[in-house]
């Protein structure tokens, strides 16, 4: 583990958060500037998708091995790296000149936040305790995170009609530079511990290549269909890969993901909510915005700006659940923010091709985005509720796991539901049909998660574990006076043990 030295809380809530907006603003930015870039660099028609691709294949891929070197090799280090691939590669992708190399700088873009997004997250769970103050510091990073998320369209849309789509890779530059400026004005150094674990090799190259090959045909089904044999190959290689994984986290003593963490009720019901809410929320922003380009004729800027509603919403809904959170458990505000969005979104199924902005749009959006505030903050603070400061890389790679494994997942998975409802047809009508039963079924998602939380999801908060220190000298020192007659088992005790104790039971 790396114990923080000195540092400002506020200066690090101020870099991890200004670095999750580059991260979250970067996967929707591209979108509208698809068909410019097309245009630009000549990109054969299912060439042009792996720009989105690319980005969330490394991404999904890494996030796990981002989190665990994060905890063994320092987080401020990871977060700094990461940080500066992405920043590099950003300028890399505006700079392209042919297809590949923008291809290879989104890869690149992916591979730098799979180390910085985690590696951020655990900077701040280990930096604030948790209670109120992480409460009210996750709300921040949740907050800044959706609206990167939401407003990523809108800033698109601006950049690519007045500035060229060049911009939309290039905009990360001074968001990058503004974090880096923040790390040594205030950003505790990593302190090396005298013993370190080492790196779960096999460990690692399972999960890359079994969430890769998840994330890989799950995205390629826009090219070649749920059906194809191509892409079962791939789901179905993810999966063995992935189980191939979990028999050797069982097997190592210094895994990549210590399979005890999921026995908690706290990670293992926050992950399942996450993957559920982010599949509703990612597929309802996609329909949506089709829904206002394609049915009822809005140009992208408009549709970005569409947006701004959804994310003042958003925000008013994160400030409640972290007043709610801060006082009571993530549950209190997890139940009716999944409610709620399943509200706004079952709202958003009654869409008809004869709408409008006002009547259509603005009403569902303010209730969607102030139910999934309620959540956001919550469901972060839940997945990281009874973590050891030594796991919280380990456990911020799995939750920013899920999520995008749950993006990526529902918003292909919803989208072929609504393609089979549509048809082949292309007027209005048939494509309204289509978005509103994708729309309902990512209702029927957060309605879901509602229920998990209620079911799996602990009523109080679990006891705060201690710092589980690193062998120093002093230590050693200090161990080698005590009575050599206490029994190796009263000395140590196991992982899963201390995290039965952490689990909050049902009143």
């Amino acid at each position: 583990m790396y114990r923080n030295s000195r540092g400002h809380p506020g200066t690090v809530l101020a870099a991890v958060a200004v670095a999750q907006f580059a991260v979250a603003l970067d996967l929707s930015v591209v979108n509208v500037a698809l068909p410019a870039m097309r245009g630009a660099l000549g990109f054969a028609p299912l060439g042009l998708s792996w720009v989105v691709h690319a980005y969330a294949l490394t991404l999904g891929g890494f996030l796990l091995l981002g989190g665990r070197a994060a905890d063994l090799f320092g987080r401020r280090r990871l977060f700094v790296l990461g940080l500066a691939v992405f920043g590099l590669c950003s300028l890399a992708g505006g700079l392209a000149q042919t297809p590949w190399q923008l291809i290879a700088a989104r890869a690149g873009q992916g591979l730098g936040a799979a180390a910085a997004a985690p590696a951020a997250l655990a900077m701040l769970t280990t930096t604030f305790a948790e209670g109120p103050r992480r409460v009210r510091a996750l709300g921040v990073w949740s907050g800044v995170n959706a609206a990167g998320g939401a407003l990523g369209v809108l800033v698109g849309g601006l950049l690519t009609e007045y500035a060229g789509w060049r911009w939309v890779m290039l905009v990360n530059l001074p968001i990058v530079a503004v974090a880096l400026a923040l790390v040594p004005a205030g950003v505790p150094a990593d302190v090396r511990p005298a013993r370190r674990d080492r790196l779960d090799v096999l460990g690692a190259v399972l999960a890359t290549c079994g969430v890769g090959l998840l994330v890989l045909g799950v995205v390629r089904t826009d090219a070649e269909g749920w059906g194809a044999p191509v892409t079962w190959v791939m789901l179905v290689a993810g999966a063995v890969l992935l189980a191939a994984f979990v028999r050797a986290e069982g097997r190592t003593s210094a895994p990549l993901l210590r399979l005890g963490l999921l026995r908690g009720r706290w990670v293992a019901g926050a992950n399942v909510l996450v993957f559920l809410s982010t599949a509703g929320q990612f597929a309802a922003f996609y329909f949506v915005s089709l829904y206002m380009q394609q049915v009822l004729g809005m140009g992208a800027a408009a549709t970005g700006a569409a947006f701004v509603p959804f994310s003042v919403s958003l925000v008013a809904g994160t400030l409640v659940a972290t007043r709610i959170t801060s006082a009571r458990t993530p549950r209190t505000s997890l139940v009716p923010g999944a409610l709620l969005a399943a509200a706004g979104l079952a709202w958003f199924a009654f869409i008809s091709p004869d709408g409008g902005f006002l009547t259509d749009v603005l009403g569902p959006c303010l209730v969607t985005g102030f139910g999934v505030g309620l959540v956001i903050a919550p469901v972060v603070a839940a997945a990281t509720t009874g973590v050891a400061p030594h796991e919280a890389g380990m456990a911020s790679g799995l939750m920013n796991s899920s999520r995008q494994l749950g993006g990526c997942l529902g918003l292909a998975a919803l989208a072929t539901l609504a393609q089979h409802r549509t048809g082949t047809a292309t007027g209005p009508t048939a494509l309204n049909d289509g978005y509103a039963l994708g729309l309902a079924v990512a209702a029927a998602l957060f309605v879901l998660a509602a229920v998990v939380a209620i079911l799996v999801l602990p009523d109080r908060r679990a006891a705060t574990p201690g710092p589980r220190s690193e062998p120093t000298a002093e230590n050693e020192a200090k161990n080698s006076t005590e009575a050599p007659s206490r029994s190796t088992a009263s000395k140590h005790r196991t992982d899963d043990e201390t995290d039965d104790e952490l689990e909050g039971t049902p009143s």
